[in-house]
This record gives C-alpha cells, sequence and structure tokens, in this order.
C-alpha cells in the first residue's frame, strides 16, 4: 500500500507540472518567459479622433453645411477628413450633411438654406462646402468670419474655377451676415450659377468678401475628388432657365422656403460624427418648371 500511494502521489505531481508548463504559468527554463519564448506585444491602439466641440478652443462653433445626393464614396472620405482636419484646427464644429430626397433636379442653394435653418442655436456661423472639396493647406482659415464672408477656395486656390467673382466651393458667413442677404434663392435647379447670384446678393448687403492670403500652395492648395467621367453633373438648361439664370433673385430667399425633414439621424462615418438631414424640398412649377427632370 506505501508502494501504491506513492506512486500515485507521484503521477498527480506529473500532471500537474505538466499543466502548469503548459499554460505558462509555472517557472520556465530561459528567463521565466514561458517554453513557447517571450510573447509578441500587442498592436498599438488607433487613437482615438478627437473631439468636435471642446469649449477651450473659443466661444465660436461651426455648422458645416455640406449640399448632398447619392455621393456616398465622396462623402465616407469627406466626413472624418474635416472633422480631423478641423480639430487639429481647434475649430469647434459640427458637420450636417444635407440629403435632397425628393424627385427633383438638385437644389443646392435651397439646401444651404434648409441647413442653415436647421443647424440649431449653439452654432453661429456657416462653411457652405462642397463634398468633393479636401483642404490640403493647413494654413487655410476656417475661424469666424467676423469682417464679412470669407471665400476660402478662393479664384487663386480653386483647382477648376478662377474668374474674379466666384464664391463657391468653401465658404464662411456669420449667421448674421448670411440673414443680412436673405440666404440664397431657391431658383436654381440643376448644377451651378447659384453662387454667382449670392455673389451679388453680398454686394448688395454691403458686404466684402474677403480671400486667403499668403498661401503659396497655389492650385495644390485642394484635393478635387469629382470624377465627372464617372458622375455627370446636371447642367441641362431650358430656354426660360438660360434667361434667368443671370439675373438677381429680388424676392426669394431664407424668406420663402418650403421644405419639410423627412428624418434627421446622427451618424459616425470611422468615428467622425454628422448628422445627416434627408430633406424634401418643394417646387412651384409655375414658378420655376425647370425644377422636374422631364
Amino acid at each position: 500500500f506505501p508502494l501504491f500511494f506513492l506512486a500515485l502521489l507521484l503521477g498527480f505531481a506529473s500532471l500537474l507540472w505538466l499543466q502548469l508548463s503548459c499554460s505558462g504559468e509555472g517557472p520556465a527554463p530561459g528567463g521565466g518567459q514561458g517554453r513557447g519564448g517571450p510573447r509578441p506585444p500587442r498592436p498599438p491602439q488607433a487613437p482615438p479622433l478627437p473631439a468636435e466641440d471642446e469649449p477651450s478652443w473659443g466661444p465660436h462653433r461651426l455648422a458645416l453645411l455640406v449640399p448632398f445626393r447619392e455621393r456616398f464614396e465622396e462623402l465616407l472620405a469627406f466626413v472624418p477628413y474635416m472633422h480631423r482636419f478641423l480639430s487639429k484646427k481647434r475649430i469647434r464644429h459640427h458637420i450636417f450633411i444635407l440629403n435632397q430626397v425628393d424627385h427633383f433636379r438638385f437644389n443646392r442653394a435651397s439646401l444651404i438654406n434648409v441647413g442653415f435653418l436647421e443647424s440649431g442655436n449653439d452654432t453661429d456661423y456657416i462653411a457652405m462646402h462642397d463634398v468633393d472639396l479636401l483642404p490640403l493647406n493647413e494654413q487655410l482659415d476656417y475661424g469666424f468670419p467676423e469682417a464679412g464672408p470669407f471665400h476660402v477656395a478662393s479664384p487663386e486656390l480653386h483647382p477648376l474655377y478662377h474668374y474674379k467673382t466666384y464664391v463657391g466651393g468653401i465658404l464662411l458667413l456669420t449667421k448674421q451676415h448670411y440673414e443680412m442677404c436673405n440666404g440664397m434663392s431657391n431658383r436654381f435647379w440643376g448644377w451651378g450659377r447659384e453662387d454667382d447670384e449670392f455673389y451679388r446678393r453680398i454686394k448688395g448687403a454691403g458686404l466684402q468678401v474677403r480671400r486667403p492670403s499668403g498661401i503659396t500652395t497655389g492650385y495644390e492648395t485642394f484635393q478635387h475628388l469629382h470624377d465627372p467621367a464617372w458622375r455627370k453633373r446636371d447642367q441641362k438648361r431650358i430656354a426660360a432657365q438660360k434667361q434667368e439664370q443671370f439675373k438677381v433673385d429680388q424676392e426669394g430667399g431664407l424668406n420663402n422656403m418650403r421644405y419639410r425633414i423627412e428624418s434627421r439621424t446622427a451618424l459616425s462615418v470611422a468615428g467622425a460624427p454628422c448628422t445627416v438631414l434627408n430633406i424634401l424640398l418643394d417646387c412651384d412649377t409655375s414658378e420655376t418648371p425647370w425644377c422636374t427632370f422631364g
């Protein structure tokens, strides 16, 4: 019996030693690193995206208004890029994707009007920002444009448009100045010309457009994501629209916006927050019959 119990005890001790050795919990030769050698280090975690609204950055907060329709591949690049860009510059901001979901032709100006009206009281200035235009130069100013409208994508820097009255692409205004202009005209259905009319509104309100200075990167200041071969722009003009496109709309703007918000959704794109407004615009076909595709 003593021999039997001694054999049983030795067997139990051997099993215990084997289990501890395999699990790496017991002592091992070579400095106690385990039988397989040193364990590989854990991969470092990606740094979290910065906050969009850090109060210590200053008293002003930007509403980044992005007119949008069906350009999802550009949106996926735009939102996280702009969130990082503005946060690095310590610009308090929120990104609003103004998604037109009705069956009328695209109306960039009306979408910006809606974004202005829906952006809330916690923002005090806006950026009218194309989704296919990314700033590459960190010296570009996105700060509060107290002195007047500030055209970030100036003709000297924009990769495509170089005429002196151009104010499209990226334009910053205080909310007070945008109201002084009565917003943008709602008569521009289809692509183009709405920003040219808005330039005249700015002048009519007694405001002076300012532009960046000291930027040396020229036409390499922005990355233009749009591929005209892949996504055609709606540049159709019917006869009446051709006559209207160079006129100043003396009556319309924020005061006669007609729309409905179908949904309002808070999203995160690759960790960057934004709000998507699904917008149904209304069109009076007796006033602007060119709002339909027919």
